[in-house]
């Protein structure tokens, strides 16, 4: 209900009964999953539990650490961001150049470098300060009891299938062929390069906020904070941890599915199912006729592995929200915001078909993998984000606020 408070404050030890349910459900669906799908895709839930864990608990978020550093040139952020593709690019290259991981073979996101990244990424970025998260942010917050990125979502599948259906003309304009740092540098050479790009950005950032500030910005720490077990349960874990727990979990992703961790390829595919539902035909579109895109569609979507683990990322979001208290949705949406969270979500679907992905398929995913067209979507979505910064106020939207855990709810 609107008015509605969270949970009772809690002993700081105490587990809430609504978490242990969440907590359960979520292992009763992996032990039903392993059964109709294999143990992979059961594993996979879990780790997709993990990972809404990780992100709500850290309030590991891209689209607020974007805009900080736009708006403050704070960038603490920013550079929890490059720690974490750091760990994930030492740890993927050499298993990439070696093309098998325990026996699963495996391969990164490695893509084209076209208009419709540069474009796609861009529209992504807008959309992302619009829609109030990027991909990673809307599901997480979705499973925290944020309404609004409820809005968000379903018109994030909205613009995902129709970014299907545009995908073969997008992919018709100028391109250059796809380049791997991997093949190019072999995997120490492109540690070495992917590294040395990193720290460039966490230069930059620095010596940005120093000019600003004078001195750079601290993780607030208060008297009331929970601490050992207590903190463990219930969160704020510290951004940096966030980062390394994002970057093995990647890695595990890799390690059970034989690629890097995704998330709005399955937004097209449920809105695309949803769309076929209703009597509408896809069999035209180029999107839908490449082989492992069909035989998603033809599929019954628990045996899609981005479905799966994003359905995790909710449920191990929800579960972290009501072990913090703080599972309270608020249905009270302004008009304003309710129009930016529509355009966001339109344009964060289109932007993320057009660019061969999102925040995580990617920018993470494409960079951990060696792409180039990673770097690429991270310069022209960060060019989306400064424009979606300037357009906030106008829908009524905070323009330097950063995201905490709590506003979560």
């Amino acid at each position: 209900m609107p008015g509605k408070a969270s949970e009772p404050a809690l002993p700081s030890t105490t587990i809430s009964p609504r978490a242990i349910w969440a907590g359960g459900l979520l292992v009763i669906a992996a032990v039903l999953l392993t059964l109709v799908s294999g143990w992979r895709q059961g594993l996979l839930l879990l780790i997709g539990g993990a990972l809404g864990v990780v992100l709500y608990h850290a309030a590991f978020g891209f689209t607020s650490a974007w805009r900080v550093f736009i708006t403050d040139r704070r960038g603490r952020g920013l550079r929890a961001q490059m720690l974490m593709l750091a760990i994930a690019v030492v740890l993927f290259f050499p298993v990439l150049a070696g093309g098998s991981l325990w026996g699963q073979e495996v391969s990164g996101f490695v893509s084209p470098l076209g208009t419709s990244v540069v474009v796609g990424a861009f529209l992504f970025g807008l959309g992302m300060q619009l829609g109030g998260g990027c991909a990673s942010g809307t599901l997480f917050t979705v499973g925290g009891g944020n309404a609004r990125m409820m809005i968000t979502l379903i018109f994030f599948c909205v613009g995902s299938v129709i970014g299907t259906a545009h995908f073969s003309w997008w992919q018709s304009l100028p391109s250059l062929p796809a380049v791997s740092l991997v093949d190019s540098f072999g995997s120490l050479g492109g540690i070495i390069v992917s590294l040395v790009l990193f720290a460039i950005i966490v230069v930059v950032t620095r010596t940005l906020e120093k000019r600003r500030h004078g001195s750079l910005e601290k993780a607030a720490v208060t008297d009331s904070q929970p601490r050992g077990l207590s903190r463990f349960l219930r969160g704020p874990w510290p951004l940096l941890a966030g980062a390394v727990a994002l970057a093995l979990l990647n890695f595990a992703t890799l390690a059970l599915a034989g690629r890097p961790w995704g998330i709005t390829s399955a937004f097209a595919l449920w809105g695309t199912k949803a769309y076929t539902a209703l009597g509408f035909d896809v069999s035209d579109w180029g999107y839908w006729q490449a082989a492992g895109n069909a035989k998603a569609l033809a599929a019954p979507l628990y045996h899609d592995i981005t479905t799966v683990m994003n359905i995790g990322i909710i449920v191990g979001a929800l579960a972290a929200a009501l072990l913090a208290g703080k599972f309270a949705p608020k249905w009270n949406i302004p008009l304003r915001s309710l129009v930016a969270a529509v355009l966001g979500g339109l344009m964060l679907g289109y932007g993320a078909r057009l660019a061969f992905g999102c925040n995580i398929g990617a920018y993470f995913g494409g960079i951990a993998s060696g792409s180039l067209h990673g770097w690429l979507w991270l310069v022209a979505a960060f060019a989306g984000n400064m424009l979606g910064v300037r357009l906030r106020p106008f829908f009524s939207l905070a323009p330097r606020k950063a995201v905490s855990r709590a506003d979560l709810a």
